[in-house]
């Protein structure tokens, strides 16, 4: 097995439960830079969503974020390569959810807004506080999300769709899916995340590897939920954390121990650094 590109999911992948990076995965990491093998962050997370721990290690240089939207260099500040949705879609979107009790925000440019209204009462929306965190720290809120898009006429990284209830959810889903021109995903039970088409972390995975001049079944990846579908039919080797969703461990090569058990480094060390 010759590997010279590991992609990895963040939450619930190579974070644990409080969104922090276990000391085993970050030795893990480190080990396999040694050896050559690129180490990416492959997230629905926009670049500066990414916890300073992972961005800080040396050699980590290229990121996969908003679900595959984009394609980065975080050494150089550059876009390699992007999947985007246009102002136009992302207005229509707001406006086919605005009769439901949502929080949409927006990645823009590879950074996060949302709506002020929603922003000062996340809890409404089913968000858990670790992700309200998150959410304060990487989001700047806006008094008209709709109309900030549609006045700066810009392209949107990926919007976030938060809700609490669970039937609305269903029929959101199924409205933007008939749509035919996105890509609907989701990481958590209350959320629902729309990309442009050709966005999957997947695509981004063989987008990145073709760059670096690395054959696709040289590839690796780890995931946990929905929008890591792609990952497991794209790459070389796709792995499943052991608290993932069932249909992804269905998808998987291996299945590795949960993300609180630092699941990422004991697959890695098993798997790739066992090996000379």
């Amino acid at each position: 097995m010759n590997i010279r590109l590991i992609a990895l999911d963040l939450d619930g992948t190579l974070l644990d439960s409080e969104k922090l990076l276990p000391e085993r995965n970050k030795k893990a990491i480190q080990d396999c830079i040694a050896r050559g093998i690129h180490i990416v962050p492959c997230t629905g997370r926009i670049a500066i969503g990414i916890p300073e721990s992972i961005r800080q290690i040396p050699g980590i240089r290229y990121a996969i974020t908003v679900n595959g939207g984009m394609v980065e260099d975080l050494q150089e500040k550059k876009i390699l390569d992007e999947k985007l949705l246009s102002a136009r879609t992302a207005v229509e979107i707001y406006e086919l959810v605005s009769g439901y009790h949502v929080m949409c925000d927006a990645y823009i440019r590879g950074a996060g807004f949302s709506e002020r209204r929603c922003f000062e009462n996340m809890a409404d929306y089913g968000i858990p506080e670790v992700v309200q965190q998150l959410v304060r720290q990487t989001r700047t809120p806006v008094d008209n999300l709709k109309d900030y898009i549609r006045d700066r006429n810009c392209m949107v990284d990926k919007l976030n769709l938060f809700m609490d209830d669970r039937r609305e959810r269903t029929e959101i889903r199924r409205k933007l899916e008939e749509r035919g021109d996105v890509l609907v995903s989701s990481s958590f039970p209350y959320n629902l995340e729309v990309n442009g088409l050709g966005a999957t972390k997947g695509e981004g995975i063989l987008r990145l590897a073709a760059i670096l001049g690395i054959k696709p079944e040289e590839t690796m990846a780890f995931g946990d939920g929905e929008n890591d579908f792609s990952m497991m039919t794209s790459v070389g080797v796709g792995i499943a954390m052991e608290n993932g969703e069932e249909k992804l461990k269905n998808m998987a090569d291996y299945i590795a121990p949960n993300n609180d058990e630092a699941g990422v480094a004991q697959m890695i060390e098993k798997l790739v650094l066992s090996r000379p």
